[in-house]
């Protein structure tokens, strides 16, 4: 009987505890709830903006393959005329080609432009065509990684210079160019490419995943910084798609370019600043946040790795047949 009457008072004196953890969970449980609802509503449900009443025209740097030619593609079919900027300009002018021939009355201007040397000489270039102009959204698509992975120290100097140039250093300056015009008339979207790279710890990866991680941070804090004065910043992160650059085919998982757009497409104008567009790759992500980081470095190092070992017999190959044929 005593140890029953310990037991009773035992279970009364953790009464409030137990209530607590109970409520806890259930606020919990509201949240994942109201999660899911918001995630299902923006994917979903929520219509697109008219993008023609952010301004005429759209800028898309990087526009002549994958997500950047996609996402050209897409606005055009929404009625907004087009500026490809790219570094080749006879894809420039396919592209161009394209665009018209499938989109009557849509104007397309081009700009050449190598975000790799993105200098003072070349940011007033892009400026100057781009005077004048009505320039409703901006996608800063323009990027670069590493040939495959490897240690920070393996890459050249050059490939450092170019990862901060194309990754960095292309969105700020192209921001810097259209954002005054689209605080004068109070309207405008930024939509900054990211990578999932910049959402975990990516061992031989490092300066790519450092740099798109400056890419979420820069426009979240734009984002905050003008959406009361009409002018959104979202940073668009996409796991892996159906690229040229990605060397992936279309999957489950891994959407074309096309598809990746036509659904981003649907997030423009809104003020959240970082989205994953591709609902699978949202869902993805989840799961992948729900693992202890080290588990998930330690996962990705042992693939990277053995990605790096393939990328050092090719170069080994490259340069064998270099050397053979000076011979």
């Amino acid at each position: 009987m005593e140890s029953l009457n310990v037991w009773i008072t035992g279970v009364y004196e953790a009464g409030p505890v137990i209530g607590g953890l109970a409520a806890l969970g259930s606020l919990v449980a509201i949240s994942l709830g109201a999660q899911t609802l918001s995630f299902v509503y923006k994917s979903f449900i929520r219509p697109g903006k008219d993008l023609k009443k952010l301004g005429k025209w759209a800028v898309i740097t990087g526009a002549t393959d994958g997500i950047g030619k996609a996402y050209a593609m897409a606005l055009a079919k929404k009625g907004m005329n087009i500026v490809l900027v790219s570094r080749t300009e006879a894809k420039l002018m396919d592209v161009k080609s394209e665009i018209q021939g499938k989109y009557n009355g849509i104007e397309v201007q081009h700009v050449v432009c190598d975000y790799s040397n993105f200098d003072k000489a070349a940011q007033d270039k892009v400026q100057k065509s781009l005077e004048g102009l009505e320039i409703g959204i901006l996608i800063n698509n323009v990027g670069v990684s590493y040939r495959y992975p490897q240690f920070f120290h393996e890459l050249t100097d050059d490939e450092v210079r170019a990862l901060l140039m194309m990754n960095i250093d292309s969105t700020v300056w192209m921001t810097r160019i259209v954002l005054p015009g689209m605080l004068d008339r109070k309207k405008g979207a930024i939509i900054n490419i990211s990578s999932g790279s910049a959402l975990y710890t990516l061992p031989l990866l490092a300066e790519y995943s450092g740099a798109k991680s400056f890419i979420e941070k820069f426009s979240r804090a734009l984002n905050a910084e003008y959406s009361a004065k009409g002018v959104t910043c979202q940073c668009q992160v996409p796991f892996y798609v159906a690229t040229k650059l990605a060397k992936m085919r279309k999957s489950l998982t891994v959407p074309t370019p096309s598809e990746f757009a036509a659904m981003g497409v649907r997030w423009i104008g809104y003020a959240d600043a970082l989205v994953q567009p591709f609902w699978l790759h949202g869902l993805q992500a989840w799961v992948m946040f729900q693992l202890p980081e080290v588990v998930i470095a330690k996962g990705i190092m042992a693939m990277h790795l053995a990605i790096r070992k393939k990328g050092l017999k090719k170069d080994a190959k490259i340069a064998e047949d270099a050397m053979n044929k000076t011979k």
